[in-house]
């Protein structure tokens, strides 16, 4: 367990390296979030019929979504152990005595959850205090309605976070089956991105799509959190937000040792 520990503080400290960058990104989000508020209050503005979330939850939902899009979308696979798996340097991942799919994991996990420091305190940060400051009380986020909605969003981003990892190493792994890897890693994203409600909360879609998004992995990434972070879903659907996160993390778990388990019969490095 120490060499796991050892090998998240070591990643994480180098992501943290890569602060320029993740303050850039902090001002595209920002720019990006309110661009999608403008968008939806010309949408509440002209609506005449009643919408499954109010204006003040759809706009908690944005500045959320901005603030842990890089923490919780899984944008692709861990590149730096696709590298070693492309050039066979992952020869010497092999001959370490830790499990392998533990030991991509916890590199997974902290690309997941070092973009919470970079990224989103900062943009949480000014969505909570500055804007309103500015006079702009509608457009920020606001706290949520209740201390249990508060702990019922915790426990979920958890959850989500760990599920997010899970996804990733699936997107690292892939490259020990194709020939670059680019692919699954251009596409899996966008689908993501679309059916975990980060372009329109799920709630929005049609009724008839409802069941289909609310069983697939992706909507315990961001939309149930961020509904029960808002009030737009109640905190007593914790429960059922939970196992469904822990359905699909142990079956992505499963599906990742699997694959890994496989790729690595068949992994032949070349020159050694």
């Amino acid at each position: 367990m120490q060499a796991y520990y050892s090998l998240f503080v070591a990643r994480f400290a180098l992501l943290l390296q890569y602060r320029i960058a993740a303050l850039a990104g902090v001002a595209t989000q920002m720019f990006w979030g309110f661009i999608k508020i403008m968008v939806l209050q010309a949408f509440y503005a002209s609506s005449t019929s009643s919408q499954p979330m109010t204006f003040t939850e759809a706009v908690g939902y944005v500045w959320l979504g901005q603030g842990f899009l890089v923490a919780i979308v899984p944008w692709g696979g861990d590149r730096e152990t696709q590298a070693t798996i492309r050039s066979g340097a992952v020869g010497y991942d092999l001959l370490r005595p830790i499990d392998l799919y533990n030991f991509w994991f916890v590199r997974s996990l902290a690309m997941r959850i070092t973009p919470l420091f970079l990224r989103a305190i900062p943009l949480l940060f000014v969505a909570f205090l500055i804007i309103p400051w500015l006079g702009l009380p509608e457009w920020g986020l606001h706290f949520p309605p209740s201390k249990m909605a508060g702990i019922a969003f915790l426990l979920s981003f958890i959850g989500a976070i760990i599920l997010s990892a899970t996804i990733t190493m699936l997107l690292t792994v892939s490259m020990m089956w194709t020939l670059s890897g680019e692919g699954i890693n251009n596409i899996l994203p966008h689908v993501i991105i679309i059916f975990s409600g980060m372009i329109v909360p799920l709630p929005f879609f049609p009724d008839r799509l409802q069941p289909l998004l609310n069983a697939l992995p992706f909507s315990g990434l961001l939309d149930r959190p961020f509904r029960l972070f808002t009030g737009n879903l109640p905190a007593d659907a914790l429960f059922g937000v939970l196992i469904h996160q822990f359905f699909w993390i142990v079956v992505i778990i499963y599906l990742g040792r699997f694959l890994v388990s496989r790729g690595v019969r068949k992994l032949v490095i070349q020159g050694g």
